[in-house]
Order: structure tokens, then C-alpha cells, then sequence
């Protein structure tokens, strides 16, 4: 399926301003904002929250798994999807992320 199709699918997110997201010793190590160019991020970021907790490494390759093409255009042109890139990292072998939501107001 396509990451359009996959979108629709996952737990809408209108109650969320953004997520941060947190390395182990807590820090923010980014946020993810429900703005233009962001929302799809912050939906299957937002479902993977729900359902593994963590952003483990089983959580990551299920995330790559819902962005789809955009998961292909990542691996061939890295830093050009930032969120797409964090998941392959952790994938790979990298620190779990812990999720922190933001409430809308």
C-alpha cells in the first residue's frame, strides 16, 4: 500500500499540537509538529507510540514499513526524510526513542 493509503488507517490526531521525541536519559532529541509537511510523520509516529511503547527496533521497521515510497526515497537520498531517517538509525541498532505527546489546547 501506499503511504497515502496507509495514513488513513492510523488513529487521526487532531488532539495533538506535536511529540516529542526523547532519548534515554530523557532529552529531546526532536519534535514532530501537527503543521503542513509534518502531519504524516506525527500520525505514524503517534501509532507507533500506541501500540510498541517505544520507538524500539520492531517499532522502527514497522514505521519504515507505513511510510512506504517515502521510505525508498529515504534510504537513496539521506537527510532528505529526517523522520524516515531516525527509524533506519534505530533500526540499525540505535537507542530506543521514548514519545512525549503535546495536547492541542
Amino acid at each position: 500500500m501506499s503511504f497515502a493509503d496507509n495514513l488513513k488507517q492510523l488513529p487521526k490526531i487532531s488532539h495533538l499540537s506535536s511529540i516529542d521525541l526523547l532519548d534515554p536519559e530523557g532529552a529531546v532529541v526532536a519534535s514532530i509538529e501537527n503543521k503542513a509537511g509534518q502531519i504524516g510523520s506525527l500520525t505514524v509516529y503517534n501509532h507507533l507510540a500506541q501500540t510498541y511503547g517505544l520507538i524500539t527496533k520492531e517499532a522502527a521497521r514497522k514505521g519504515i514499513d507505513l511510510f512506504a515510497e517515502h521510505a525508498a526515497d529515504a534510504l537513496t537520498n539521506p537527510g532528505k526524510h529526517p523522520n524516515i531517517d531516525r527509524l533506519i538509525a534505530i533500526e540499525a541498532g540505535g537507542e530506543a526513542l521514548r514519545i512525549k505527546h503535546r495536547f492541542a489546547i
